[in-house]
C-alpha cells in the first residue's frame, strides 16, 4: 500500500514538472543585424521585418526577428547569453532606462532598444537625442 502511494506521488510530481517546464531557445552563433553591423543577432533568428518609418519619433530604424522561446513564457525572461554577447561586443546596458521587457544599450554614440517577447525580439536604433531637447 505504501509503495503504491509513493509511486502515485512520484507520478504526480513527474507530470507537474513536465507540464510546467517551458521549452527553451537555442542560439547557434551570431551574425550582424540587418540594421547595424555592430549589433549581433542570433544567426538562427528569422528576420521578419525592417521598419525605417516608425511612428515613434525617437526610433531611427527597427528590425524584428523570430526566435522561438527567446523571452521565455510570456516574454518575461531576459536571454542572458544574448546579452552577454552584446556586452562582449562593447554594448553597455542603460539599466536606469529599462522599461519592462525593453532594454536600452549604448555603444559609443549609438543607443539601441531591444524589446524581448516570447518568440520574437525587436531591435530599435534610436535617433541621437540632444540634451534638453535642443534642436
Amino acid at each position: 500500500m505504501k509503495s503504491l502511494r509513493v509511486q502515485l506521488i512520484m507520478f504526480t510530481v513527474l507530470l507537474l514538472a513536465s507540464g510546467c517546464s517551458s521549452p527553451t531557445y537555442e542560439i547557434t552563433g551570431y551574425t550582424d543585424s540587418s540594421i547595424n553591423e555592430d549589433i549581433p543577432v542570433p544567426e538562427n533568428a528569422t528576420p521578419l521585418s525592417v521598419t525605417s518609418n516608425s511612428a515613434n519619433r525617437n526610433v531611427k530604424i527597427s528590425a524584428k526577428y523570430e526566435l522561438k522561446h527567446i523571452g521565455g513564457e510570456q516574454g518575461l525572461y531576459t536571454p542572458t547569453d544574448y546579452f552577454q554577447k552584446l556586452r562582449e561586443e562593447g554594448w553597455s546596458e542603460l539599466e536606469e532606462s529599462r522599461m519592462g521587457n525593453v532594454h536600452f544599450l549604448q555603444k559609443d554614440d549609438t543607443v539601441i532598444a531591444i524589446e524581448i517577447n516570447e518568440n520574437t525580439f525587436e531591435i530599435h536604433e534610436m535617433k541621437r537625442m540632444l540634451p534638453n531637447n535642443a534642436p
